[in-house]
Parts: structure tokens; C-alpha cells; sequence
């Protein structure tokens, strides 16, 4: 194993244990925050259509964003987790939509879209435990991002990548390997970060 892989494992390690430490109300006030700045980026706020996911346990909160969104008219694309760990998509169609999936995820109800409906986005809130000052991104070590973001790249689509995070997990580095793409941005409770 190499040495970027294991860093990375420890540092995901450290940072799942500092959510863990997070109340309730630490989770749902971050969540609130991060809807508002999230809310007033450029790239959200002129978006027809928006990639995004639905926050489980303590990740930072994206419900309120979601309904947010949704109530300005853009379309909300969501994640299916497929067998093999890539993502399907399908159309956020409020809270009530959205059903219980393996993992402890919430997937949309009715159509699919396919792996290509992301496609259409023209922004993508991706899921994150990290990001360094390179915008270079931790996930949760899947490989289900770092293939939707392959797609992107081999289909010439370049849409604004954002990464919701709270402010501790901006950090000095995130070890890198080859597959590994920059985010454009990192909300967190306490503002916006731009990188490139």
C-alpha cells in the first residue's frame, strides 16, 4: 500500500471521529449556515439544473439546501448508488421522495437518468471529509466521485465542483494519487474558499 493511500486512511479516520464528537445541534446549525452560503455562490445561484447529494448522520447538512434549491426552480440531481459503486441519477423531488438505501443513504424515487445524467448539471455538490488549500478533495475512499468526475472530464463538461465541509476539515494537505481532480470551491459554516 502506498504511502498517499494509507495517509489517507488515517486522515479519514481522524476526521469521521471529529464528526462523531458533533451534536446534534452543532450539525443542524452548520447545516443552516451552509445552506445560506451555499445558496448565494454564483455558481448555484444562476444554475438551471444541480448534481447534489443527500447528507446521512453527521455529514454537513444538505436537506435544507436541497428544498431551497428546488424552491428556486433548479433542477436537483441526485445520486444512486449503484452494485458496483458507481452513481445513477435521479430528479430530487422533495423529502417525501426519497427512499431508504443500502449504506444508510436516501436515494430519489421514480426515473433514472443514468450515469450520464450528471451531465447535465451545471454545478456539482460533491461530498467530501476534506480539502487542502489545492482544492484538492478527500472523499470517503468509495471511488464513486472520483468516477462521476471521470465522466465529466472524458465528456469535455466542465461544471463548477463544490465541496461542503465544516471549517476544521480544511486542511494543510490531502495526500493525492493520479485520479484525484480539484473541487472549485469549499463552503463551510463560516464562508467560501475559491482554489485555481
Amino acid at each position: 500500500m502506498s504511502d498517499d493511500v494509507s495517509d489517507k486512511q488515517a486522515i479519514r479516520a481522524q476526521l469521521l471521529e471529529a464528526r462523531r464528537r458533533l451534536s446534534p445541534e452543532e450539525v443542524r446549525r452548520a447545516a443552516g449556515a451552509l445552506a445560506r452560503r451555499a445558496l448565494d455562490l454564483p455558481e448555484l445561484s444562476g444554475a438551471q439544473a444541480v448534481a447534489a447529494y443527500v447528507s446521512v448522520g453527521r455529514e454537513p447538512g444538505t436537506r435544507a439546501l436541497l428544498d431551497a434549491l428546488r424552491a428556486r426552480g433548479v433542477r436537483v440531481l441526485l445520486p444512486v448508488l449503484m452494485a458496483d459503486n458507481d452513481l445513477d441519477w435521479g430528479e430530487y423531488r422533495g423529502a417525501e421522495g426519497l427512499l431508504p438505501a443500502g449504506r444508510g443513504l436516501l436515494e430519489p424515487d421514480g426515473p433514472r437518468l443514468g450515469p450520464g445524467g450528471v451531465l447535465t448539471a451545471d454545478a456539482v455538490l460533491v461530498p467530501g471529509l476534506a480539502v487542502d488549500g489545492r482544492g484538492m478533495r478527500l472523499g470517503r475512499g468509495g471511488g464513486s466521485y472520483d468516477r462521476v468526475l471521470a465522466r465529466l472530464d472524458r465528456a469535455g463538461v466542465r461544471p463548477p465542483l463544490v465541496v461542503l465541509l465544516y471549517a476544521h476539515e480544511v486542511i494543510a494537505r490531502v495526500p493525492e494519487e493520479p485520479h484525484d481532480r480539484p473541487v472549485h470551491a469549499v463552503v463551510t459554516p463560516e464562508g467560501v474558499r475559491r482554489f485555481g
